[in-house]
């Protein structure tokens, strides 16, 4: 499972990921990470076995904690499969498929945002 975790100016100096591996004994896999002195973004993945206690254990420690149920949106009404997103993606979760048209592995998205950025048609959006 895939979460979102949001730091505040206490939280972000404080090392709650090592202490949530070490409480719950799940390993934590930093997808991409954005902290600073005064706040802190970080998408995680966890075993989904784990996933519940190891959000419980980060929202004990004042984190907000976000479940990303979902991976990136395409609105094919938009979407010209002109495969700019494609080029882009760090992970090959967007790809051209047989059809020659735009689609998504969403098992691979890690919520990078970069096709958001790059789509011309704004066929692509991030849900929280």
């Amino acid at each position: 499972m895939k979460l979102l975790l949001r730091f505040d100016s206490k939280t972000v100096t404080e090392p709650v990921l090592s202490k949530a591996t070490l409480k719950t004994g799940t390993l934590i896999n930093i997808l991409r990470a954005s902290v600073g002195a005064r706040r802190g973004e970080i998408l995680i993945e966890v075993d989904d076995e784990k996933a519940k206690e190891v959000e419980s254990f980060l929202k004990e420690q004042g984190v907000e904690v976000i479940e990303l149920l979902e991976a990136v949106q395409k609105d094919d009404e938009k979407c010209v499969h002109c495969g700019a997103c494609v080029s882009i993606c760090p992970t090959e979760a967007i790809y051209i498929n047989g059809d020659k048209r735009v689609a998504i592995n969403t098992e691979k998205c890690v919520h990078c945002g970069s096709c958001v950025k790059v789509c011309p048609t704004k066929a692509l959006s991030l849900p929280l």
